[in-house]
Parts: structure tokens; sequence; C-alpha cells
């Protein structure tokens, strides 16, 4: 898995990143019943790193983490682009835990039995640096394994195409029996992509 995450990496660093249930129901005379089905959800279910490990005791899934900062530009784009597709929403939703980690937070964090917090001179949260190898670049997702292992750094701005990419090859378990490479030879993008960054999309 190690292995095969580096590839992953490799692929989407050449990449161009400067795109870089309601019960109550009214009773209707001489009428069957008309079940409705719950909507389905509009948002990523986005978690602290303690409450992914807190539901990967008992439900373990993969895990997407979106390293970012207040002020990263490409990391509100990508919220804005990538995490509102309703396809990433639903899949992830499904297969992964996605966690918000804030890079510069200043609250202290608990994580595999460890207190970590804010260092000056780092200007980062300690589990940030961590998880970065100390290569502090933003947006960075970070994917792992169940119960958070094999960590793997996709440092930049991930359009909906490469995130169904990613996701698909984990999600579905097809790492197991084929690599990257043949992988990415049939694989065809079904998920509508996002329009192209424009300047107008990091304005406030």
């Amino acid at each position: 898995m190690k292995r095969l995450l580096v590839i992953v990496m490799t692929v989407l660093c050449v990449a161009d990143f400067s795109y870089a249930g309601d019960k109550n129901k009214k009773a209707t005379p001489k009428k069957a019943e008309t079940k409705v089905a719950s909507a389905p959800a509009t948002e990523l279910e986005w978690l602290s790193i303690e409450e992914a490990e807190k539901r990967m005791k008992t439900t373990p899934k993969k895990v997407w983490i979106d390293v970012y900062t207040n002020w990263c530009g490409w990391c509100k784009v990508m919220d804005k682009k990538t995490f509102t597709n309703p396809d990433v929403i639903k899949y992830m939703n499904a297969k992964f835990y996605a966690v918000k980690l804030n890079a510069e937070s200043r609250d202290s964090m608990q994580y595999k039995d460890k207190k970590w917090g804010f260092t000056d001179g780092n200007r980062a949260n300690d589990l940030a640096m961590t998880l970065l190898n100390g290569q502090l670049s933003y947006p960075t997702s970070i994917i792992m394994t169940e119960d958070f292992n094999n960590p793997s750094a996709l440092p930049g701005y991930l359009t909906v195409t490469q995130v169904e990419s990613i996701v698909k090859y984990l999600g579905e378990e097809t790492y197991k029996t084929t690599s990257w490479e043949e992988y990415q030879k049939t694989f065809k993008p079904s998920w509508q992509d996002a329009p192209p960054p424009s300047e107008a999309d990091f304005k406030h």
C-alpha cells in the first residue's frame, strides 16, 4: 500500500496543479402510501482527527485528511470546487473518513494516545508537521488505510477527476490486484469536473 500511494503521489505531482427520515406521514384516503427516500447528503461529513479515530474502532474505513490553513487560497478553491461535488461527497462519505486538519491550529489534538500541540518555531501544529514530514505545503491530502496506517501525502490542488481516480482505486480495493499505471490506462472518469479555477474563485 505504501508503494502504491508513492506511485499515486508521483503521478499527481507531475499534473498541472496551477488549476494547481421523517416518519410522520399524512393520511391520504384511498391512495397507497408512498415511501419517501432519505435525501442524499449534500456535504462531506468532515470529522476531527479524534472523532475519526473513535469511529475507526467500530467501523474501519480508509482516511482522507485535508491539511489546510485559514489563509490558503487554493485550500478554499478545493473546498469550493472539489469537495462540493455530489459524487465526491457520496463516495467519500461511504468509503472514507474525511478529516479537516488546520495545520496552524493552536488547539491541542489527541491522536494515537498522544497529545499534539502547536510549536511556535514551526508555526504549525506538531501533528501536521509529522503527517507532512516537515514539508509544509497547502493544501495537502493525506491518505491512510484502515486504522490510520501507511500515510501518504498528495500535495497540491486536486480536481474532481483526480480525486475520483484515487478514491475509486483505493475504495474498490483495485490497488490489491492492479498497478496504478495499468489502472490509469483503463480508468474513465464519470464524475463531472468543475471548471478550472479563475481569479474570481480566490475572492471572498
